[in-house]
């Protein structure tokens, strides 16, 4: 574009080499992206300088654009070379290094602190004993002075009335205990149920995903993982994975998608770079919408998590909405805080919901 000099808008020399084009045009997009606040004009010539600099043919063009009008232009004939993207053919996708104090909530969190079970079947313990407590004061009361007949008659009614009013709740309370003692049997020896993705290098994104959430989500004492899951009335896969805690449910795809910045719409729809993604698809909203049927009253989320299908970085933005394209650092970081908002809760219900639609074990 005439009146733009490519390289004072990046911000770097004429003889920058690639790397350093590659890292000033990141860093740029960061901030000059339509969604974080640039406009849409000014961040298509940021992209337009960085593909001009970062192919040595436009780039030796345009360095040579003074002179073009003096000299002729010689007649290429060796074919252009083919733009590369990344410079491993054989790159694998892996985990990023996650620094502890990057992530709010860990801290905040006690990975031992006692399980809460839910829906409440009995009275809860305190209260339980605290009228145990209570009616052992009137009872120790009453043989510790001398009553008149009238006010030993009604100490007894009242001791035998509050009494049978406890009996009641103790018998209620240890009904709703072992109802709690036999679910953890049966379930708390793992946090994690389903088959996670196998060996297949197609399933690389998926056991990322299993990895993050074993390493980090598990954190949480509530927290309930599940991998290869379907939607209600499915025999299918329909989704990669699920974490519950308390009455908070995420579902999770895994792509391995190319790099890029990645948000998504009101509906769900993916976009990349500004422009509607056309490599790959999504149907995750439609799965929250399934689950938000089976689970009335538990808040339900999607998450799009994107690794890299070559060198290169994804970015996201937080957004708000059911369905969000996010990095694996943007996924511990935001659903890790969102599901600790009730860590040590599990819905009993909603679990063997959701366990219901594992396909596999």
């Amino acid at each position: 574009m005439r009146g733009v000099d490519y390289y004072e808008l990046l911000g770097v020399k004429r003889d920058a080499t690639a790397s350093e084009i590659k890292s000033a045009y990141r860093t740029l997009a960061r901030s000059m992206h339509p969604d974080v606040g640039g406009t849409a004009g000014t961040f298509r010539l940021l992209q337009e300088a960085y593909e001009t600099l970062n192919d040595p043919v436009r780039r030796a063009s345009y360095d040579g654009g003074a002179d073009r009008a003096e000299k002729p232009r010689p007649q290429r004939t060796a074919r252009r070379p083919r733009r590369t993207f990344g410079d491993d053919p054989n790159y694998v996708p892996r985990l990023p290094r996650l620094r502890l104090d990057d992530i709010a909530w860990w801290d905040g969190v006690d990975p031992d602190a006692r399980i809460r079970y839910l829906p409440v079947t009995g009275p809860e313990r305190a209260p339980t004993l605290a009228l145990v407590g209570g009616w052992s004061l009137l009872l120790l009361a009453g043989l510790a002075v001398e009553l008149s007949a009238a006010l030993l008659a009604a100490w007894l009614g009242l001791l035998v009335a509050s009494g049978a009013v406890i009996v009641v709740l103790l018998r209620r309370h240890i009904r709703a205990h072992r109802a709690d003692r036999m679910f953890a049997a049966e379930f708390d020896s793992s946090r994690i149920f389903g088959l996670r993705g196998t060996g297949d290098p197609e399933n690389r994104a998926q056991q990322l995903t299993a990895e993050l959430c074993a390493k980090y989500l598990t954190r949480l004492p509530g927290v309930r993982v599940f991998h290869g899951l379907a939607w209600p009335g499915s025999v299918f896969e329909d989704i990669d994975h699920a974490v519950l805690c308390g009455r908070r449910l995420v579902l999770v795809e895994s792509k391995t998608w190319l790099p890029g910045h990645y948000t998504a719409d009101e509906e769900g729809t993916l976009w990349r770079n500004g422009h509607p993604f056309r490599g790959g698809a999504t149907r995750l909203a439609e799965g929250v919408e399934a689950f938000e049927e089976l689970l009335p009253g538990v808040e339900v989320r999607g998450a799009v998590l994107i690794y890299p299908s070559r060198s290169g970085e994804v970015t996201t933005v937080e957004q708000d909405g059911q369905v969000s394209p996010m990095t694996p650092g943007q996924f511990v970081r935001e659903i890790g805080s969102w599901l600790a908002q009730d860590p040590a809760t599990v819905d009993r219900e909603a679990f063997t919901a959701v366990l219901d639609q594992v396909i596999a074990d």
